[in-house]
């Protein structure tokens, strides 16, 4: 019990920001006045992008890992996300008005960052078990009732932000991530934690304000 306190601390998740690459300031810093539709680079490519970069190399490797979709007033996951679907690594779709995943977003397995907080999101598909490399989930300020069992498939897990969804319990399956050493449940309305919680060996930091909890398992 006293270890579960220790856990919990009372400050506010971190923000996972990035800054443009060096290449994407380059572009804006020789012309300000254009809006950065398309980039030219020579050999393989690493792209951070607003918008999906336009189709115009010629004869070389194109190879996109980073896509940012945040603030676009999106309702659903644009189309483009799947073209990339063996390199993508990083994808953020942070303040739409996305309301479900499609089933194609689970072909990315090469997928390590989900960033979808801030959007109207009612569940999570049973299908998330297919991103089996995913590290970081940030789900919060959406309407997520529950994590699905099978979350448990996703075991490289080492941050999960679910703050502020209507999220009461957890399930058994949650504690099998056993790689978790993040977790921010703030502002939910858990009633109990599962018994088993205790697995979870690596955990570091541990955020649950705002609450029903009344007891904590022992560890």
């Amino acid at each position: 019990m006293r270890k579960m306190e220790n856990l919990i601390r009372g400050r506010n998740p971190p923000q996972y920001q990035r800054s443009p690459c060096k290449e994407v300031r380059a572009a804006l810093r020789k012309r300000p006045e254009e809006e950065l539709q398309c980039l030219e680079m020579t050999t393989k490519r690493k792209i951070i992008g607003r918008l999906v970069p336009c189709r115009c190399f010629r004869g070389e490797e194109e190879i996109i890992s980073v896509l940012d979709y945040s603030h676009c007033s999106l309702q659903q996951v644009p189309k483009e996300v799947f073209n990339f679907e063996r390199t993508l690594e990083e994808l953020y779709l942070d303040a739409n008005q996305i309301e479900e995943l499609p089933k194609q977003l689970f072909n990315c397995q090469a997928l390590r960052k989900l960033s979808i907080p801030d959007n109207d999101l009612s569940n999570l598909p049973t299908t998330i078990a297919s991103l089996v490399n995913l590290k970081e989930l940030d789900i919060s300020k959406n309407g997520v009732q529950e994590f699905p069992e099978n979350i448990k498939c996703c075991k490289c897990l080492t941050i999960i932000e679910a703050s502020v969804n209507p999220i009461s319990k957890l399930p058994d399956g949650f504690t099998q991530l056993l790689n978790l050493t993040q977790l921010y449940l703030n502002d939910a309305f858990l009633e109990f934690l599962p018994a088993n919680f205790g697995r979870l060996v690596k955990l570091r930091i541990l955020e649950l304000r705002e609450n029903h909890l009344k007891t904590l398992p022992n560890i």
